[in-house]
């Protein structure tokens, strides 16, 4: 996947709309929707960082689609719910730890 699809998928994930994205990052709208069309070019270094930072992403994963803080050893379906679980309160991501630990008994 390159850097047009990951920003697809971040911006459906994020339910964000490109206008909000510019607004957000201050990079004009035709120059967002240039990075999303088929031909578009992959951003400067500056502008990378504006959007990874406006969707809460490393550069590293919108630009490769990795992420430096995930083990290449995770199963691929459990590094699609990381950004679920990210959103479980504390009470519930230690309920499921505790589950995870029963299981791996």
């Amino acid at each position: 996947m390159g850097f047009k699809e990951i920003l697809k998928d971040e911006l459906i994930y994020k339910d964000i709309q490109s206008k909000e994205l510019a607004v957000k990052t201050g990079i004009s709208l035709n120059t967002i929707n240039h990075y999303l069309a088929q031909n578009g070019n992959a951003p400067s270094a500056e502008n990378a960082l504006k959007i990874a930072q406006a969707l809460g992403v490393s550069v590293e994963y919108l630009m490769t689609g990795k992420n430096a803080s995930i083990t290449d050893d995770i199963k691929p379906k459990l590094k699609k719910m990381i950004p679920e679980l990210n959103y479980l309160s504390d009470t519930d991501l230690d309920l499921l730890s505790e589950i995870a630990q029963r299981f791996k008994k």
